[in-house]
C-alpha cells in the first residue's frame, strides 16, 4: 500500500507528527505530493544512509 504523503505532510503541518522516512523506492511518489503541497519549502529533509530521507516540518521559519 501505497504512502499518503499529502496526508503525512498535513500532519507534521499541525504538529500531529514529528517526522516520517522516505524510502529511496518512494520518492517519486513522495515527490508528486510534495510539489502539490502548499507549504512545502517548510518541509525539510535529511538525508540518511542508503538513500532514505527523514522529513519534518520547520515551524520556525520565517517567510
Amino acid at each position: 500500500m501505497a504512502e499518503d504523503y499529502a496526508n503525512l505532510m498535513a500532519r507534521l503541518k499541525s504538529g500531529d507528527l514529528d517526522e516520517f522516512t522516505v524510502e529511496p523506492a518512494d520518492f517519486m511518489a513522495f515527490q508528486t505530493a510534495y510539489m502539490q503541497f502548499e507549504s512545502r519549502k517548510r518541509i525539510v529533509g535529511q538525508a540518511e544512509k542508503n538513500g532514505k530521507i527523514i522529513y519534518h516540518y520547520d515551524h520556525d521559519q520565517t517567510q
